[in-house]
């Protein structure tokens, strides 16, 4: 039997009716259409920082995350693939966006598939999720799909973001079937260069793979700088 696959949803939009959401909730089910159509039975699991937004403020600046912090981190370390959604300011991703990306462990999405996706109020914001969610991912070793997905106002009614929201998820879909990922975390996790270890889980490694000498691990567990 498939293994269940699980879809983390990085949602950044500051409402339950923004068209951030929307356009999140319009990608994963297309991601759940095209994986069940593989033969991959998977769930989705939101993540809506604009709750999170003064403990993501907290979190930073303290260094430890707070408890809906952790637990959204927590969330996002079990899932198989992400689903990176958030609303562009002038020109640049979202800072409530950012500011979860600052908190997280560099180890965290070593090798995990991500769709990138971001709305804007108009057509000049369009190149925003290669040339800033891209290079976010690619720091954190994940894996972004090759195709992006960008909504602007005018584009809701058209057919072609249906096209391309079809072939980001057939992309997301090819990448969990094959089982690459998990094989270049895996076979390669000696190799990178760990700054505090948090994703050893993920790629089979035990307790004693891992640094408690860094500032952020004496934090994690209960000591100080």
């Amino acid at each position: 039997m498939t293994q269940e696959r699980t879809l983390a949803v990085v949602n950044a939009g500051v409402s339950e009716e923004s068209s951030t959401r929307r356009l999140a909730a319009r990608i994963a089910q297309q991601s759940l259409d095209a994986l069940r159509t593989a033969g991959i039975p998977a769930t989705v699991s939101f993540i809506d920082l604009a709750p999170l937004a003064a403990d993501l403020g907290r979190s930073l600046v303290s260094g430890f995350p707070a408890e809906p912090v952790r637990d959204a981190i927590s969330r996002l370390a079990t899932a198989d693939a992400v689903i990176a959604a958030t609303p562009v300011y002038k020109a640049g991703i979202s800072g409530l966006f950012k500011t979860f990306a600052d908190v997280l462990d560099n180890d965290l999405l070593i090798g995990v598939p991500v769709l990138l996706a971001a709305t804007g109020g108009t057509a000049r914001h369009a190149m925003v999720p290669d040339d800033h969610l891209r290079p976010l991912f690619a720091f954190l070793r994940a894996l972004p799909v090759p195709t992006s997905v960008y909504a602007a106002p005018e584009d809701w009614g058209s057919p072609d973001l249906g096209k391309r929201i079809a072939r980001a998820a057939g992309e997301l879909t090819a990448l969990l079937r094959d089982g690459a990922p998990r094989h270049i975390a895996d076979d390669n996790w000696a190799g990178y260069q760990h700054q505090f270890g948090g994703n050893a889980s993920r790629a089979g490694q035990s307790p004693a793979d891992l640094d408690f000498d860094t500032d952020l691990m004496r934090l994690a567990t209960g000591g100080r700088r």
